[in-house]
């Protein structure tokens, strides 16, 4: 095995004891990241390559190191960053053209974090078109294609979607060219492309991470967090991206616990929620298999597992769908071509405004604009959005009710493995389904996190997820922790 092949194949807990033991150097790490993500751009996961400014930040992490004041485990573990974080002097899109040529003068609060701690930009990932999809096929910059390919079935012999939208910094990891990333998840965006992917995926608790300086898709659904090849590289992320940020008035003044040192308690006594209303008649037999196969794994490691019932659930992607393109009409109604970005001229004010919005934003987009704006409007507002509002209380409530009697909640992470690029593009609605089990999580605000376990019959990745209580991430990565020794998931693409 090539040395390049050995430092990709390291988790960020492995390479940070080889850097810290001087094993190895950041630089070299970089550089057989480097050369592994030359092989992966086949997969159009990357939309901005940072290349210098990484080798100098090697560099500088190795500095350290030789002076004794290394920054702990994220120091010099190449990273890559979903092209939504603003990053200062680095060209930042969101995956529109209607971003063309934006580059920030200021650094979102979560990468600053990263950077803070030492990590090290490979570059930016493409994902979904203002983090709008389920496959990463929104992209102004084209597709991203997941590094897993079908052994059989409908989408043998194609390329598959890496899921959405933060599938390019899914890609990215799976594909070994980038150690950990880092990706935004509004209704399932971080969760569903690592179940796909055949990474893990964790989604904090809303107000855990900071959202100054992230391009707004839904502002009281959307919050950043980590994606990586298993669940301690996750936990250690947490830990360097997480805090108070009095810039966001979102954010929780509420300490940072150490997320790795639970890690190994197991689930002894733990108490584990099955929702009855996550079984669908439609159900894949292998993800109904996989997700009785997680129940058994916890059971024997000495949880109880009990069925719970969460009525609202049904209404909470309905409720989704109301609520995310609203707070998306407001939030993209700046992108007006008159302060950056893309601007096409025309012969009055309100013409230039529909030429550059017209050509700036995608089909999905622009619909996603239109749904908002009419459930927003006069005549409708109380109708829809004020009635999502209050679906979404009750949906929260039936997550509280629930965490009296479980400390933690099992459930599939999607509804299928990976489907063919461009097999759902055509039925909007078979596209949003792809988020039905993790956007009730989202609606609540709750930390949740998606586990590899196994292969389907067609080779390709299942997740299972785990939702726990607001601000309880310790105990969703001790349960994680648990299924992931149990799964034992090695496969790479």
């Amino acid at each position: 095995m090539s040395i390049v092949v050995e430092l990709t194949q390291l988790t960020i807990a492995e390479a940070a004891s080889m850097l810290s033991a001087g094993h190895v150097s950041a630089e070299e790490l970089l550089v057989a990241h480097l050369e592994v993500g030359e092989n992966a751009d086949k997969l159009n996961a990357m939309i901005t390559r940072t290349t210098d400014r990484a080798l100098k930040q090697a560099r500088q992490s190795d500095h350290r190191r030789v002076n004794g004041e290394s920054l702990g485990p994220m120091d010099g573990i190449p990273i890559a960053v979903k092209d939504l974080f603003c990053t200062k002097g680095v060209k930042t899109t969101a995956a529109s053209k209607i971003l063309e040529g934006f580059v920030p003068s200021y650094e979102s609060t979560v990468t600053q974090n990263l950077w803070s701690a030492g990590a090290v930009l490979l570059g930016k990932t493409n994902l979904d078109e203002f983090a709008m999809g389920s496959a990463n096929m929104t992209s102004y910059f084209g597709p991203v294609k997941n590094p897993w390919r079908a052994r059989s079935g409908p989408a043998a012999g194609k390329d598959i979607v890496s899921g959405g939208s933060s599938g390019g910094s899914a890609a990215i990891v799976a594909a070994r060219a980038a150690l950990g990333a880092i990706g935004t998840d509004t209704g399932g965006s971080i969760r569903q492309p690592a179940s796909f992917c055949g990474i893990v995926g964790m989604k904090p608790t809303y107000g855990r991470c900071s959202r100054w300086g992230i391009i707004a898709f839904a502002s009281s659904l959307d919050q950043a967090g980590p994606m990586a090849r298993c669940v301690e590289d996750t936990a250690i992320m947490l830990q360097a991206m997480a805090g108070h940020d009095p810039n966001d008035s979102t954010s929780a003044s509420i300490a940072v616990p150490d997320f790795c040192a639970a890690l190994g308690d197991g689930v002894k006594g733990l108490r584990v929620g099955i929702p009855k209303e996550y079984t669908m008649n439609d159900m894949p037999a292998e993800v109904q298999a996989t997700w009785d196969q997680g129940r058994e794994w916890l059971e024997h490691a000495g949880a109880t597992c009990t069925e719970i019932s969460l009525p609202y659930t049904d209404y909470a992607l309905p409720c989704y769908y109301i609520v995310a393109p609203a707070e998306a009409s407001s939030n993209l109604a700046r992108y007006d071509g008159v302060r950056y970005g893309l601007r096409i001229d025309g012969d009055t004010l309100d013409e230039m405004y529909q030429n550059t919005r017209g050509a700036g934003f995608g089909p999905e987009v622009r619909r996603r604009i239109m749904i908002g704006t009419y459930v927003l409007s006069a005549g409708y507002y109380d109708a829809y959005y004020v009635k999502a509002q209050k679906v979404r209380s009750l949906i929260a409530r039936d997550f509280e009710t629930s965490f009296f009697d479980v400390d933690v909640i099992l459930t599939p992470t999607a509804p299928s493995s990976a489907f063919a690029i461009g097999e759902k593009m055509d039925d909007p609605l078979a596209m949003y389904l792809n988020d039905i089990f993790t956007v009730p999580a989202s609606m609540a605000g709750l930390p949740a996190i998606s586990v590899p376990t196994r292969l389907d019959g067609a080779g390709l990745p299942l997740g299972l997820q785990l939702i726990g209580r607001a601000f309880d991430e310790d105990t969703i990565f001790r349960a994680a922790k648990v299924l992931e020794d149990a799964a034992h998931f090695k496969c790479i693409p």
